[in-house]
């Protein structure tokens, strides 16, 4: 499932190169269409940047 929505692939940490899994969030709307995709999101913040993304309510 990662690897179908991009949240699986390439990452570098401290100079290494691997494979893993990116941290995004994808939003799969009511007729299970990818309504909006972010990826290498930042745990900081990222809530409030969401609502704003879908116009909601903060």
């Amino acid at each position: 499932m990662a690897a179908a929505y991009g949240a699986w692939g390439e990452k570098k940490n401290y100079g290494k190169t691997y494979e893993g899994l990116i941290r995004s969030t994808i939003v799969v709307d009511p007729d299970g269409k990818v309504a909006l995709a972010q990826y290498n999101v930042r745990a900081t913040g990222h809530v409030a940047k969401l609502r704003r993304d879908l116009s909601l309510d903060a």
